[in-house]
């Protein structure tokens, strides 16, 4: 729990590091010394450090009447710790958490007693709203980072759960997780505060039951609420498309998001989580050009992928034999997947390809005769662009792209 808050109320608590600050700022302000104290009387905040354990005892009647007092260096000098000067209660809600003293001739320092005590008030508001805010982004992160780390082996999903719905979520709501990588577009820019990225994230995300936090530098988490508009299929890539030109337009990053199937609950949302995690790794090796991943759009390589590697370097060996080896293997390799996903159909695959029919029709037979195989046989083909798909994420890997 943070030391400014009190745990059992919400309501702020003036630690010493806090009033110091505040005397000092106030006292800069207003040109008066000013001191801080406790509910005891307690000085925990003064321009003049000396005074800070002492007590002032003109601050005990204070607390206990919530009523400001004057104090001339008459009255003063019959009081322990105690200048000339005025004392005025610190209030939270009803009750008084210390006091705020400024020492200075009683006529002059009255036409600013009641102005710097509302501005005592203010700023430990501010600073514990600021502090509150800062713990809710921490549990927000700390809740994210538990959706992708967990293990039913060793937590218990129903605390997961709880945890949401601390943070008023509807644990049961399906939501599709969203992960964005980002980097610098230039180098030498400077960098670009998690804060910051949160804002414009939650800019796009702003469902009252998305959750937006950080899981590492430079990769955040989105889980995003899949009900109404959102059911419908490439809506999220959409919004994702849109938040990179946001990142790119106002914050000089560059990034690539990946978004997962939805599900419900921490068991749903954590499988929707590893799907996205996939997506985003294999993702720019089999559509390089794009920024926007999908696990629906990424099943097939993601199964590849879950094959331990040398069982896929064999299968890949197997069904392509010396066809890796050619000069122009990568447009061989993109004339087979082209095959299969455009149907094996001659015109629209041309098309696809954005080549003439017969240079196709060249490239298949070319194909056949080094690999001994019938291309335009759908089965045979189907097993070459699986062991295509194979040798795009191997590379990859080699590459360092995919881990």
């Amino acid at each position: 729990m943070d030391p400014s808050i009190d745990p059992m109320s919400g309501r702020p608590v003036l630690t010493p590091e806090l009033a110091q600050e505040i005397a000092q700022d106030i006292g800069r302000i207003t040109g008066f010394n000013v001191l801080i104290t406790d509910p005891a009387a307690v000085v925990i905040g003064c321009g003049d450090l000396e005074r800070v354990g002492t007590v002032h005892e003109a601050s005990l009647e204070v607390v206990r009447t919530g009523r400001p007092a004057t104090h001339t260096a008459q009255q003063a000098g019959r009081m322990r710790g105690v200048r000339p000067g005025m004392s005025l209660p610190i209030t939270v809600g009803e009750e008084v958490i210390g006091t705020v003293c400024l020492t200075g001739v009683p006529a002059e320092v009255h036409r600013f007693g009641l102005v710097v005590r509302r501005q005592t008030e203010i700023l430990l508001e501010e600073e514990a709203l600021l502090r509150s805010r800062l713990l809710h982004e921490r549990a927000v992160d700390d809740f994210v980072r538990d959706i992708a780390l967990y293990d039913p082996e060793v937590v218990d999903a129903g605390a997961v759960d709880a945890r949401a719905v601390e943070l008023g979520l509807a644990p049961g709501l399906a939501r599709a997780a969203v992960l964005l990588e980002v980097s610098q577009a230039d180098e030498g820019a400077a960098a670009v505060s998690r804060i910051t990225v949160l804002r414009t994230v939650r800019e796009v995300f702003r469902d009252r039951q998305d959750v937006a936090g950080v899981q590492a530098a430079g990769r955040y988490v989105v889980l995003a609420a899949t009900h109404g508009e959102r059911t419908a299929p490439g809506r999220l890539a959409d919004a994702c498309g849109h938040l990179l030109s946001l990142l790119y337009d106002r914050h000089g990053l560059d990034g690539r998001m990946a978004v997962g199937e939805p599900g419900a609950g921490t068991t749903g949302m954590h499988h929707s989580y590893r799907d996205a995690a996939t997506a985003l790794r294999t993702g720019p090796a089999v559509f390089p050009g794009d920024r926007v991943f999908t696990a629906a759009d990424l099943r097939i390589p993601h199964l590849l992928g879950a094959a331990p590697r040398q069982a896929r370097a064999r299968f890949a060996d197997a069904v392509l034999g010396e066809l890796p080896g050619q000069p122009d293997w990568p447009t061989l390799r993109e004339t087979l997947i082209g095959w299969a996903e455009g149907g094996f159909h001659l015109v629209r695959v041309a098309e696809r390809l954005h080549i003439h029919r017969n240079t196709l029709l060249y490239r298949l037979e070319k194909i056949g005769k080094l690999s001994g195989r019938q291309v335009r046989e759908p089965a045979q083909a189907i097993e070459m662009y699986l062991a295509c798909l194979t040798d795009i994420l191997q590379e990859s890997a080699t590459q360092g792209k995919v881990r």
